[in-house]
């Protein structure tokens, strides 16, 4: 499987702080990456000041007090709803950034249907946490009681989660994807190849879906596309078929085009709405949300894609400086741009004529 240079940089890093002084050869043995490559890796590493080059080895740098600099020796938990889709890129990002910056990330899992986060939390918390990364399992824009998120014993900040202003969990750091910019980027895209109607199918109770449907509403306001009511897709007890015969009967309607959340829903739907005699992108322009499976369907789904791996890398930092800081720092709510991934599912791209 190949991984990206973050990740070999991410390991290299790991493997220094086990073994301290290492000989390069030694090193690109251990992590089964041929050594001209490890080489420039640690050339990049070096100049970053992440590591210290002498003589064919490699250590990590010290100041005069003999530390690590940075997140050296920190310890930051990480509590997500789900591994194995979205968030795995998001924990991706998490962990390089920790890597390279001398703290250790702890993992915690709480499922979209837990009722109560706070018993992952406080499991977390007997690691010794310095820091927590969070994404609590608010459904839609309105949380209920986050008053123990505030009241955490250690800095915390809320990760592709914003809480509401009146909320006690708004005076949190906050590092997330802008699902509404996202959104308006599939529909300028839609409507730059004629489509003056846009449907949205989408999931019905997660953070992200309250975002997308709240950020689709405003973007057709703004470019004067034709109103329509929102599929919803239920999380527990899907039936595509249905969901796929409600799109089929827009398309007699003049619809041309759908915007689905997420990608394992439009994977779904795209062989059932061929059933009903619509090819896409022939019969129907297609974009679903997320990219994390997009570009391995048939054919490649076009994709508003979050930067997750960023959101994760940013927490990170943000946590660190949190951590350092303490309440001298004003608080932080970055929002990062998603970007719109054109592939073949929504015509006029990759050589295809627009509908």
């Amino acid at each position: 499987m190949t991984i990206t240079a973050e990740e070999r940089r991410a390991r290299i890093l790991d493997v220094v702080r086990e073994l301290g002084t290492v000989r390069v050869m030694d090193l690109a043995a251990r992590i089964g990456m041929a050594p001209v490559t490890v080489r420039r890796d640690v050339a990049v590493l070096a100049d970053s000041g992440l590591l210290r080059r002498s003589h064919g080895a490699v250590s990590l740098p010290q100041d005069t007090s003999g530390t690590v600099p940075e997140g050296g020796d920190r310890v930051i938990g990480m509590l997500v709803p789900t591994v194995g889709s979205y968030f795995d890129e998001v924990i991706d990002g998490a962990r390089a950034a920790a890597s390279a910056s001398g703290a250790r990330l702890v993992l915690g899992i709480a499922s979209y249907e837990s009722a109560d986060d706070r018993a992952q939390v406080d499991q977390l918390l007997q690691a010794g946490l310095d820091g927590l990364l969070l994404t609590p399992n608010w459904p839609d824009a309105a949380p209920g009681d986050t008053s123990w998120v505030r009241d955490l014993p250690v800095p915390a900040v809320l990760v592709e989660r914003l809480a509401p202003p009146d909320s006690a969990a708004a005076e949190l750091d906050s590092v997330g994807s802008d699902h509404y910019h996202g959104v308006l980027l599939a529909l300028r895209h839609l409507h730059r190849l004629g489509h003056e109607s846009v449907l949205l199918a989408a999931l019905e109770n997660s953070w992200t879906a309250h975002q997308v449907r709240a950020g689709f509403a405003e973007g057709a306001r703004l470019l004067g596309l034709d109103p329509r009511p929102v599929v919803d897709i239920h999380r527990s007890g899907l039936d595509s078929e249905v969901v796929a015969a409600q799109i089929a009967q827009a398309v007699t309607e003049g619809v041309r085009a759908v915007l689905i959340h997420n990608d394992r829903e439009a994977m779904q739907l795209a062989p059932l709405l061929h059933t009903r005699g619509l090819r896409t992108p022939h019969d129907l322009a297609l974009i679903s949300y997320d990219d994390v499976f997009a570009a391995l369907a048939a054919p490649p789904l076009t994709a508003v894609a979050p930067p997750k791996r960023a959101v994760g890398a940013a927490a990170v930092e943000v946590i660190l400086r949190r951590i350092a800081g303490g309440s001298e720092l004003p608080v932080h709510h970055v929002r990062l741009l998603p970007e719109l991934k054109i592939r073949t599912s929504c015509g006029g791209g990759q050589g295809r004529p627009a509908p």
